[in-house]
């Protein structure tokens, strides 16, 4: 059933709501890849890179065309991204893939722990 394409498409669907309003639907994707169909998980971050760089694209075409982008602010930022992304790939490829396992596993588990206790700054 979890193989069956109208159930991908429903999964693909949701995770591509979550990935347009920020939530970042790639993290969930690869949890979905490697825990309940069981993919393995160097394959699981190729498929989650190629679900990433399109529904990034559009969100950020979308941001652009509200004004609520702006292109020179976070330029450094995207320069930073691109370089690190190829260096760390690049030591991925070394890396036990249980070592990136259990990585991934407490980077997710820092970032639900600080969602969890997360409390907005009183404005002055």
């Amino acid at each position: 059933m979890v193989n069956a394409f109208p159930f991908a498409l429903f999964i693909g669907t949701a995770l591509g709501f979550l990935a347009g309003i920020g939530v970042g639907g790639g993290s969930l994707l690869i949890m979905w890849l490697t825990l309940v169909l069981e993919m393995p998980h160097p394959e699981a971050r190729v498929l989650n890179l190629l679900f990433f760089l399109p529904t990034a694209l559009i969100a950020c075409l979308f941001r652009w065309k509200q004004g609520t982008l702006e292109i020179r602010k976070v330029l450094p930022a995207m320069i930073g991204g691109c370089v690190s992304a190829a260096v760390f790939s690049l030591i991925s490829l070394q890396t036990d893939v249980t070592m990136l396992r259990k990585l991934f596993g407490c980077l997710l588990l820092i970032a639900g722990l600080k969602e969890l206790f997360y409390r907005p700054r009183k404005a002055r």
